[in-house]
């Protein structure tokens, strides 16, 4: 319970000086004082400053994505049903994202840095679930592919880049064009009937 009260001061402490402050500019020290704890103790905890920003990454967006991976492990649900979940997960994370940047962050390279850490985390934490997800399709006839992890990583790499929408800015009925593309372009390759994952937009 202690070390964990310690991450958190730690993670608060980081966050409070990047309101004024670009990373780049954020020392260990400045952490460490902000945190009211020493130096070494950081490295306890963390074994660098960017292990500190990407575990703020971390808890900032993650509770769309825990539910998300306990409703995909529940293999009642039929696999696209739970794919629904991946795409709303992912939504909902992006949404939080961009909230908290807009507030937080005013500087274009401090944008570009979190955005990367942010982007990088969402998808190695989703892949295996999506990845699992497809698998199962595939076991029940469901899905027909050969290479569930490739699949899973295309979707979550175009589900991110466009709800992001930094990378390639666009208006919010050409984003959900995209997504059309990728569900129409899913049901061709998992070999279902057009239309048939319409549902996973909702």
């Amino acid at each position: 319970m202690q070390n964990q009260t310690k991450q958190t001061q730690i993670l608060d402490a980081l966050q409070t000086l990047l309101k004024t402050k670009h990373i780049q500019n954020i020392s260990v020290s400045e952490i460490a004082q902000t945190a009211g704890i020493g130096k070494g103790s950081i490295y306890y905890y963390f074994p660098s400053k960017d292990s500190i920003v990407d575990a703020l990454v971390e808890r900032n967006y993650e509770a769309p994505l825990k539910t998300a991976k306990k409703l995909a492990m529940q293999t009642d649900i039929s696999p696209f049903t739970r794919m629904a979940l991946i795409f709303q997960a992912c939504r909902n994370s992006s949404s939080a994202f961009r909230t908290r940047k807009d507030s937080e962050l005013s500087d274009a390279r401090e944008d570009a840095f979190i955005r990367q850490k942010y982007m990088r985390h969402l998808i190695s934490e989703m892949k295996p679930v999506l990845t699992e997800i497809i698998r199962q399709g595939i076991r029940e006839g469901q899905i027909h592919f050969e290479h569930p992890a490739a699949l899973a990583e295309i979707v979550l790499i175009v589900l991110t880049v466009k709800l992001d929408n930094s990378l390639a800015p666009s208006e919010p009925q050409e984003t959900e064009e995209t997504i059309r593309g990728l569900i129409s372009l899913l049901e061709k390759g998992t070999e279902n009937p057009a239309g048939s994952l319409n549902f996973l937009m909702t």
